[in-house]
């Protein structure tokens, strides 16, 4: 039963609409424009002195909603520099949707898009092949090292891209959540592809502190309402179940004790709370801003 499992991030249409729902009833977009807006500005302001230009790399960017919001910042912050932003998402849905909107935004003359219809382990691969020595002054990673087999060497090969003043930006579920809880209780039975699913910000500070890398961290609040997972047919709330488990039809190809157990645990204390009659999954996230590799 467990076996017959299917990875959500294995088929990316699938995916796509899980995910449209998972922003319908989170507030992850809303927090982290907030953090984008307020915070992230003044964490920039080293990677653009005395530079008349920018160079900008966006791993798993998505849509781009959250790439524009921050280049926007950027701009703000450095209103005379041009940028070339490298895009890079293997979704070429998500991509086509990235370019619309960058045809649709006014402003956005000063920036060079440079489109990467791939992983970030091909990204790295392809960079190496071709030996480029272009170093980047702003890295992001939102809510993409789930989606790699070895998220220690990923961040370090980006790292290792980053000028003097660089800055590595990720952003990640907090290891005191609900994903952590879900996740550590039910990783063999959910984790089935052959990319890595449980990673939280407490992995990730881990990993930096043994090799004495300097970082800062931010709480992100967030939550999402969950209560539709627990309406047996309701299509939003089995795309919704389809997301929080990473799992294809979940509702339909789990056991009925894998099921029954993930259904209890998400409704638990230890992962949500009940208001007004809705169940809030506590959907907490954390920033890491990260510097340049330290020489050993």
């Amino acid at each position: 039963m467990a076996s017959q499992l299917m990875s959500l991030c294995d088929d990316d249409s699938r995916y796509q609409k899980s995910f449209s729902y998972y922003l319908e009833y989170s507030r992850e977009h809303e927090s982290v424009c907030s953090f984008i807006h307020n915070i992230l500005p003044d964490l920039l302001a080293s990677i653009g002195e005395g530079k008349s230009h920018l160079n900008v790399i966006g791993v798993g960017s998505g849509a781009g909603v959250l790439d524009l919001e921050m280049l926007s910042e950027i701009h703000q912050k450095f209103p005379d520099v041009t940028v070339d932003n490298e895009v890079v998402e293997p979704s070429s849905q998500e991509i086509e949707k990235y370019k619309a909107l960058v045809s649709q935004k006014p402003g956005l003359d000063h920036i060079k898009f440079t489109w990467n219809t791939m992983t970030a382990s091909e990204f790295e691969e392809l960079w190496k092949e071709k030996k480029v020595t272009k170093k980047a002054d702003f890295i992001h990673m939102i809510q993409m090292l789930y989606y790699v087999k070895d998220p220690e060497s990923t961040i370090t090969f980006f790292q290792s891209l980053l000028e003097k003043n660089g800055k590595l930006l990720l952003i990640l579920v907090s290891g005191e959540g609900g994903w952590e809880k879900l996740w550590r209780t039910y990783y063999d039975e959910l984790c089935k592809s052959d990319i890595s699913q449980w990673v939280t910000s407490r992995h990730i500070k881990n990993f930096l502190d043994s090799k004495g890398q300097s970082y800062q961290s931010y709480d992100l609040p967030s939550e999402i309402d969950i209560t539709e997972c627990f309406s047996e047919g309701d299509e939003k709330g089995e795309r919704l179940l389809d997301c929080l488990t990473e799992v294809v039809d979940f509702s339909k190809t789990a056991s009925p004790e894998l099921k029954s157990g993930v259904l209890a645990l998400l409704q638990h204390p230890d992962c949500s709370t009940e208001s007004d009659g809705r169940i809030i999954f506590n959907s907490s996230m954390e920033v890491l801003i990260i510097d340049p590799l330290r020489a050993s």
